[in-house]
């Protein structure tokens, strides 16, 4: 029995590789269709939840992998480099892949580099890609003053100055609405990091994020798939400016933008969580409706 034969036969449960990643097993024609999801920097699998939840209410089968050395310590995270990051989400396609007919990555934050990544290298294996919030740059409008100087942090680390330095998160942490933005605040100060993910991005972390980003945007122009593009006019973590990064150099694809009024970066737990669902289930059916016929991939 070939690998592929193998994953085919293994039951779709099984598709988790720890406890924090989860799988919702689809529903009837549009269960064929697959959507990987893929959470940010420092996240975990829990923050893309909600938009697996709507997802799966439409049929679709939903997979929310976890990255290499999150949900875990900070030391586990400054273990690992953004490659082995990539590699989490590349197994997770794998697997995924094996199960349904066609398959859409989206990711949030860090996330949506990582699936532009995933879609650029492995084009006969994703249909389409929903980049949400994506962040090529800390360069929101909380973001502080000394993140801006983040293009030294290679230097620092060259050097083996702040391997435990790290950048905090500031209010109002993504989130615009001020009810749910105190309870994910407690769950992040609380410690547990598998909930709500770490309260802050490790220095050396960052350099990594930085070195994916750069690594994105060189091969934009490679993209095939559709991309749906989901963006905070008022993102307080990464301008919009990152959204229309892709817009101009993904010239390959067919690309389509959104913007959203009232809300900020954590879009898919935020205030227009339900705009995000509905458009991604708009995107998502569409390429379950096209790839078979061979109009949902290549865009010239």
């Amino acid at each position: 029995m070939s690998a592929r034969q193998e994953l085919a036969a293994m039951p779709l449960a099984q598709l988790c590789v720890t406890g924090h990643e989860f799988v919702l097993p689809g529903h009837g024609h549009a269960a064929r269709t697959g959507v990987l999801l893929v959470h940010g920097l420092t996240g975990t699998p829990a923050e893309m939840r909600v938009l697996a939840k709507g997802l799966n209410k439409q049929g679709f089968t939903v997979y929310a992998v976890q990255l290499a050395g999150h949900c875990g310590s900070m030391e586990d995270l400054l273990e690992t480099r953004w490659t082995d990051w990539l590699t989490s989400v590349e197994q997770g396609l794998l697997r995924l892949a094996a199960q349904v007919e066609h398959v859409v990555v989206g990711g949030l934050s860090m996330g949506a580099l990582l699936s532009l990544a995933v879609a650029e290298k492995h084009a006969d294996k994703v249909s389409g890609v929903c980049a949400l919030s994506t962040t090529f740059r800390y360069d929101g409008w909380s973001m502080p003053v000394y993140t801006r100087l983040s293009f030294l942090l290679p230097l620092f680390r060259a050097l083996g100055i702040g391997r435990h330095s790290v950048f905090m998160e500031q209010p109002p942490y993504g989130i615009k609405d001020e009810a749910l933005r105190a309870r994910i605040v407690e769950q992040m100060l609380g410690g547990d990091s598998a909930a709500a993910g770490l309260p802050g991005n490790p220095w050396w972390s960052v350099v990594e994020l930085r070195r994916l980003s750069a690594h994105v945007l060189a091969r934009l122009d490679r993209l095939r798939a559709p991309c749906l593009v989901i963006h905070a006019k008022e993102d307080d973590i990464s301008a919009v400016g990152n959204a229309h990064d892709i817009v101009r150099r993904a010239t390959r694809a067919r690309v389509e933008l959104v913007l959203l009024d009232n809300c900020y970066h954590m879009i898919t737990i935020d205030r227009e969580r339900r705009t995000v669902i509905a458009r991604v289930n708009e995107f998502v059916a569409r390429i379950a409706g096209t790839a078979g016929t061979g109009t949902g991939g290549a865009h010239g």
